[in-house]
């Protein structure tokens, strides 16, 4: 008897884990509060004179995708679009914008650039 009952615990816990790790993969939870419903507005440029990818770690969900576009937005002539799936943030820019000021921008808000194309 004791033994059907440490499985069955086993087994909902097993559950448990498996769909909060679901849950966070999908960028649903987890790793810094899950998605938010708030739709930012994108910046937008006058013209833009060139187009700088970072490939960065860490960004999860949307709420990561938020905070990596909001930090980029604020340097002046430069507007980011985050891709998830594919791990970048691309960078449109008006005006000269060094890939350091970018890079330093993104680590300090929490994520690591591993690659700048």
């Amino acid at each position: 008897m004791t033994d059907i009952i440490i499985i069955g615990l086993l087994a909902i816990f097993i559950v448990i884990g498996i769909r909060s790790g679901i849950k966070h993969f999908k960028g649903e939870g987890g790793c810094c509060g899950g998605g938010s419903s708030v739709k930012k507005k994108r910046k937008k440029l006058k013209s833009v004179i060139a187009k700088k990818t970072f490939v960065v770690e860490g960004m999860s969900c949307e709420r990561c995708k938020n905070r990596v576009e909001a930090c980029v937005n604020e340097i002046e002539g430069a507007a980011a679009t985050v891709n998830l799936k594919k791990k970048e943030v691309v960078v449109s820019l008006e005006k000269e914008v060094s890939d350091e000021q970018i890079r330093v921008t993104i680590e300090k808000a929490g994520y690591k650039v591993v690659e700048i194309r």
